[in-house]
């Protein structure tokens, strides 16, 4: 009987940083200022904050768990370590590919967004048929070969750096006004406050969601046990510094409200502050989106695959190409989700609901770390955090779950 045929492995560091980089960036900054300065008002940069320190604690769970547990589907494998339950880790592997094909909708639509604002006045498309040829077209780039996938994301990251580099340059006058204008950026006493506060923030928490992504892809990384803890803590550093850079000079550039309004708020800015037309960060702002839904594709797939080889789903979607290396039936099953969820779906709403998935399972992912340490406290000749950490990042998670839980419902 054959071997069946294995993942390719194939990511260095940097190109395991740009990848995480890659959903980070495309998710967060191009498609959400506008969504979170609608809720957060000047309060938004505080509210990427407090969902930095959110999931900077989870982030560190993730990096001693996948240098203990260096395999495909990371979060379901976590959760069957820490719970000892294949039912339950297959539940938890269902929700972390429900929140990745959740999160590529989402950026779907903020593809459309950015396209339609791209090529106005000459063509207005369907945002419907945009859904379409724009996942269908990133499925097969998904089905081609993790290098390629890795080498295009690669790019396109690179590329949507350079856009930010360059709203932070033409913007960063507006930091000036950082002495007169600072008392607007920081929370009163009051609870109305931080209640604009938290509500931006369980928004503004699905901006950072993209290094649980990377240990999925963990059975493709180089020397695993050192590199993939290390990309996740310096994918999270590097977002979190563009964020809070481009927040605080989009709030001091112009209204809130204005901003909320843009279906495109990155051009936005740029032609606010150069006068000249926006195209350009336009089209940086669509090849970044379309770079996080890629990932999250890829991401979907790779869990599935992760189950499927460990027998707690159907074989069909651990089947392995032999020529491309990649799962193609769990890839294609990817692919419909999405369709099926940007059609029926809205930006804000599908950001939400990914929040509310993912917040889910960090809680149980953190708890699982916390278990495991009681059982095997120590990580030989690899990360060992306190266990104290795992627990707070679990406490925290609950609580934010049912923040968000509470506001999406009662909203």
């Amino acid at each position: 009987m054959s071997q069946p045929t294995p993942l390719k492995r194939a990511i260095s560091l940097p190109m395991l940083v740009l990848y995480g980089l890659g959903t980070t960036i495309g998710a967060g900054i191009y498609a959400l200022v506008g969504e979170l300065a609608g809720i957060s008002g000047y309060l938004a940069p505080m509210a990427f904050l407090i969902a930095s320190l959110l999931a900077g604690i989870t982030a560190l769970s993730f990096a001693e768990l996948s240098s203990r547990f260096p395999w495909a589907a990371g979060a379901a494998l976590y959760t069957r370590e820490g719970f000892g339950s294949e039912r339950f880790s297959t539940l938890v592997g269902l929700l972390v590919v429900s929140a990745g094909l959740v999160s590529s909708a989402a950026l779907v639509n903020a593809f459309a967004g950015y396209l339609n604002q791209l090529i106005d006045p000459w063509i207005e498309l369907d945002r419907v048929t945009i859904v379409l040829l724009a996942t269908l077209f990133l499925g097969l780039f998904a089905a081609w070969g993790i290098m390629q996938s890795i080498l295009i994301t690669a790019a396109m990251t690179l590329l949507g750096i350079a856009g930010l580099i360059t709203i932070i340059y033409v913007g960063h006058g507006a930091l000036a006004d950082l002495s007169t204008e600072w008392p607007k950026l920081i929370p009163t006493a009051d609870f109305t406050s931080w209640g604009f506060i938290f509500a931006g923030s369980l928004l503004a928490f699905y901006a950072f969601i993209g290094f649980e992504d990377m240990v999925d892809v963990a059975e493709e990384v180089k020397d695993v046990k050192r590199n993939l803890p290390l990309a996740i803590l310096l994918t999270l550093g590097i977002t979190t510094v563009f964020y809070m850079l481009i927040m605080t000079i989009a709030v001091l550039s112009m209204p809130p409200e204005t901003l909320a309004q843009s279906s495109a708020p990155m051009a936005l800015l740029y032609q606010f502050h150069t006068g000249e037309d926006a195209k350009f960060i336009s089209l940086i702002g669509l090849l970044a989106i379309v770079n996080g839904v890629l990932i999250q594709m890829i991401m979907a797939s790779r869990v599935l695959y992760g189950l499927s080889s460990r027998g707690q789903l159907p074989a069909l979607l651990s089947r392995v190409h032999p020529k491309t290396q990649t799962p193609l039936f769990a890839t294609a099953f990817s692919i419909g989700g999405v369709v099926i969820l940007a059609i029926v779906g809205r930006l804000g709403s599908l950001a939400e609901l990914t929040s509310i998935i993912m917040l889910i399972v960090f809680s149980l992912v953190n708890l699982s770390l916390w278990r495991i340490k009681q059982r095997q406290p120590h990580n030989e000749g690899n990360i060992n955090l306190p266990s104290w950490i795992s627990l707070l990042a679990f406490i925290a998670s609950s609580a934010f779950v049912i923040l968000e839980v509470t506001h999406f419902f009662f909203k």
